[in-house]
């Protein structure tokens, strides 16, 4: 079963080829009641609906992205990378060479040794990351905004999982999503230290999300356009055979803090990936527009590259 979020309001409910319109509710408020009534999603989502051309609605960008927070200051965009094999090769080569081994190629061959472990025991800790509020999450088809004192606007196409707290601290995974996690290569170049700077930036999500378990091999396509020209194209792989660590260890690693286990918070953890046009040499300009697809996620996640306009000085003001 796939959801998707309407801008202006409403839940379209996705099984096989057929869609219908929830009026009057959000995945939000879906997820909770079947928090509160300890039932699985599927459970609580009403039946009938009007029935919608899904594909149709995804083109004219009314999707939004697949959960929010009503308080996006509730709302935690997070990462885990050096996750997926073959990731450190794309890494170790902005920051080393290959008779060179990083602290990211060191990191990428703990995940292989220990990212995996048996069931219900911790693994190795992953990189980690945020990216910022849900000010920051943008839905397919909007603009993804780089800061006028960007170095670089790039592309990381990725798997997402949706997590609600429960009201007893609980994390609630509701479903996974198709991610853009978008960031700044070239700052990062600069020195693994600028790591964080190059990640605090918008990100994408959607538009459809999927309820149930992540097939443990997906394939898709990344692709960026120029006008009329196609200037990158790249499969991607994900799912736990081609990654290092157990979705399940990254998510231990990141709940095993007790704030990101604080009741009634939403969070968006993207899982990393291996492919990047940046590592292909490519420099990604404004009017960029960035497509991710995979057929097990429906609707691809389409993101044209703008630039914010110059704030200046970021000023304080004392008090």
């Amino acid at each position: 079963m796939f959801l998707s979020q309407v801008k202006s309001g409403g839940v379209i409910v996705r099984e096989a080829e057929a869609a219908r319109l929830i009026a009057g509710t959000t995945i939000f408020e879906l997820a909770n009641e079947a928090i509160a009534k300890s039932a699985p999603l599927a459970g609580v989502i009403p039946a009938g609906g009007e029935a919608v051309d899904l594909p149709a609605l995804a083109a004219k960008g009314v999707l939004d992205v697949p959960l929010r927070h009503p308080e996006p200051a509730r709302m935690y965009l997070c990462g885990t990378g050096l996750t997926h094999t073959g990731s450190a090769a794309t890494r170790n080569a902005m920051h080393g060479d290959a008779a060179t081994e990083t602290d990211s190629m060191k990191m990428f061959r703990m995940g292989m040794e220990g990212g995996k472990p048996a069931p219900g025991q911790p693994g190795v800790q992953p990189e980690w990351f945020y990216k910022g509020p849900g000010t920051e999450a943008v839905a397919s088809h909007d603009p993804l905004l780089q800061p006028s004192f960007a170095e670089d606007g790039g592309e990381e196409p990725e798997i997402a999982g949706f997590y609600l707290i429960g009201p007893d601290g609980t994390p609630h995974r509701v479903g996974f999503s198709l991610a853009n996690e978008f960031s700044d290569h070239v700052t990062e170049k600069v020195n693994y230290l600028f790591l964080a700077h190059s990640k605090l930036r918008p990100a994408s999500f959607g538009p459809e999300l999927l309820v149930g378990d992540l097939p443990r091999h997906i394939e898709g396509r990344s692709r960026v356009l120029r006008g009329d020209q196609v200037i990158f194209d790249q499969p991607f792989v994900s799912g736990e055979d081609n990654m290092s660590h157990s979705i399940a260890n990254l998510e231990h690693h990141h709940f095993k803090y007790a704030p990101f286990r604080r009741p009634g918070d939403l969070h968006v953890h993207m899982f990393g990936t291996a492919t990047l046009s940046f590592g292909a040499g490519v420099r990604t300009q404004v009017g960029d527009v960035f497509e991710i697809s995979s057929p097990q996620f429906g609707q691809p996640l389409v993101n044209p590259l703008a630039q914010a306009s110059d704030a200046g000085l970021a000023a304080v003001s004392p008090l």
